[in-house]
């Protein structure tokens, strides 16, 4: 079985205390690789790697940093199929939706903020003849960069990039649960000019060798993408060092479908990103709002929609949705759909099953679109993020119900509106609490504009400017002449 390893100081190195996990195959439940469960001593080497490094990565010219950026996109781009089906492998992701979405995405990450570090302006004020009072932006040193397992190497690469960019130097530390294609982008980092030292990449579990880098003194900020909780344990934890902090956590994301919709396009719509992953996205629609109606029609399109989306194995072309992760998350899904069942609080109106596949797929992690009316919105399933292929249906009378419904969670991530009047359009962007908000669409990203979450979906903004922002501290400096 093949172990990989931790980068550290340009070097593939075992843990140091020569432990390994399992690594399973969501495809069909079994363990393929392994990976070093790496622990403080680990996580010290790669920050005192990271450490020395600094001063010359910062010193280095912006256009000789872009260059290497630039290089490692072109070296993913030529391995992009290989990195496409490590990452269905890992994670169970359709294959086709790691082509055209995940890699080239990674691709971008590199090649956009490897521009924008060249083009980037700061604001210059001259109070008088005599004195210019302008703004200077520094790296900060070693990044600690913790990411999650659903979009393995598009979320690393969106972390990296900007960091690099800007002149720190890395110490990353991606899920236990898909290290395959951060491994495979570390194989890389020497052959794009990467010097011993900038970007070093940790393998391990979050209470061990997560923890030690959100603690370590020498690492003055953190991004982290995943769980609310998590998050909250990694502010107490970087709190006493007052570290940067980056947070993009979860989402209950309501999509608002007015009478007046172009029904065909919010039910793809709704469909895509209702189940898109295995609804295993933090921007996944998990709460679906109807005038009440559209409500009948709405329903019964949208059930016969989810009833003939195609489940099965990730490595073919043609299957829209793969396993879930793992068997401890597939739990997690029933249980939330068991629960609200059994109490009456949501009515099934499809799935709600494991799904057992023959042959070789019979051990993976398989698990139906589901669909449920629900009525009740402090019900669990209302409230809580269940990161599945899991879609709740209820109806409203007015607008203003409908954003009293779409703001009744601790979340506020994402929403998508869909209607003709462009009136409502503009009203709900403004009136709903969410960060990112589409109108009749979904999931159209441009890095240059920020992304991130109000309310428990997060704090600081990633993306474009405010990704550079965030990786430079602000220096403000008054010169009179």
């Amino acid at each position: 079985m093949e172990a990989i390893a931790n980068f550290i100081d340009g070097r593939m190195s075992p843990p140091l205390n020569g432990r390994y996990l399992d690594n399973y195959c969501p495809r069909d439940g079994k363990a393929y690789s392994r990976l070093p469960d790496s622990t403080a001593e680990d996580v010290e080497a790669a920050v005192k790697a990271a450490a020395r490094a600094f001063c010359s990565w910062k010193n280095l010219k912006r256009q000789e940093r872009a260059a290497i950026l630039l290089r490692l996109a072109a070296l993913i781009e030529e391995r992009s199929e290989a990195f496409a089906e490590a990452e269905s492998r890992d994670q169970g992701k359709p294959i086709e939706l790691a082509r055209m979405v995940d890699i080239p995405r990674a691709i971008e990450n590199f090649r956009f903020f490897a521009g924008a570090i060249l083009h980037q302006e700061e604001a210059a004020f001259q109070t008088s003849p005599e004195i210019i009072n302008y703004t200077m932006r520094q790296p900060l040193g070693v990044a600690g960069l913790i990411s999650p397992w659903n979009l393995p190497l598009y979320l690393l690469t969106w972390k990296i990039a900007p960091a690099l960019a800007t002149g720190n130097t890395v110490v990353a530390k991606p899920s236990e649960l898909t290290p395959m294609t951060a491994f495979m982008l570390a194989e890389l980092f020497n052959s794009a000019g990467i010097p011993p030292g900038v970007c070093n990449i940790v393998f391990g579990r979050g209470e061990t060798a997560g923890d030690a880098l959100v603690a370590h003194p020498l690492v003055p900020l953190i991004s982290f993408t995943g769980g609310t909780d998590t998050a909250a344990r990694i502010g107490k934890r970087a709190a006493p060092f007052y570290k940067k902090l980056s947070f993009e956590l979860g989402g209950k994301n309501p999509g608002l479908i007015f009478a007046d919709c172009d029904l065909e396009a919010a039910l793809r719509g709704s469909l895509r990103s209702s189940f898109l992953n295995q609804g295993e996205i933090c921007l996944c629609t998990s709460r679906l709002l109807v005038e009440e109606s559209l409500l009948p029609r709405f329903s019964e399109a949208f059930v016969a929609a989810a009833q003939n989306l195609k489940v099965g194995d990730p490595q073919k072309s043609a299957t829209f949705m793969g396993p879930l992760v793992s068997q401890e998350h597939l739990e997690k899904v029933e249980g939330y759909i068991s629960r609200a069942t059994a109490d009456g609080q949501g009515k099934l109106l499809t799935g709600g099953k494991r799904l057992s596949l023959e042959g070789e797929l019979e051990g993976g992690y398989y698990f139906q679109p589901t669909v449920l009316l629900v009525s009740d919105q402090s019900a669990e399933i209302i409230q809580e993020e269940v990161f599945g292929p899991v879609v709740t249906v209820s109806s409203f009378r007015t607008y203003e119900e409908a954003i009293q419904l779409a703001n009744q969670t601790r979340y506020g991530l994402a929403t998508s509106i869909w209607t003709q009047n462009i009136n409502t359009a503009h009203r709900a962007a403004r009136d709903i609490e969410a960060a990112q908000v589409w109108v009749n669409t979904w999931m159209n990203r441009d890095l240059r504009v920020p992304f991130g979450g109000m309310k428990a979906s997060g704090i600081g903004r990633e993306g474009g400017r405010h990704s550079i922002e965030f990786y430079t501290e602000e220096k403000n400096i008054c010169l009179q002449i």
